[in-house]
């Protein structure tokens, strides 16, 4: 069963890292809309600043909580407490 369980953590670890970094990705090109909306001006500008807030960046905030959430698991799944106190 443990053997089991580290190939899960495995593959989730992999499918965690590969997921918050298309996440930061994502959040890194959200930066260079809002510069080009800043340099068009007018209503465009504020149309490409309301979709990305509206339709972007929510999802970029709801799957980087659940791959957060994957990660853990995958801690857990390994043996590795991430969030408790260790006494030394």
């Amino acid at each position: 069963m443990k053997e089991f369980c580290k190939k899960v953590s495995a593959v989730l670890k992999t499918i965690f890292g590969y997921g918050i970094m298309i996440c930061l990705f994502a959040g890194g090109m959200t930066f260079f809309g809002y510069v080009a909306a800043l340099i068009i001006g007018g209503p465009t500008a504020t149309a490409i600043c309301v979709f990305i807030y509206k339709k972007i960046i929510p999802v970029i905030v709801y799957v980087s909580s659940i791959l957060v959430l994957l990660g853990l698991v995958a801690m857990y799944m390994n043996g590795e407490m991430a969030l408790t106190a260790k006494k030394k």
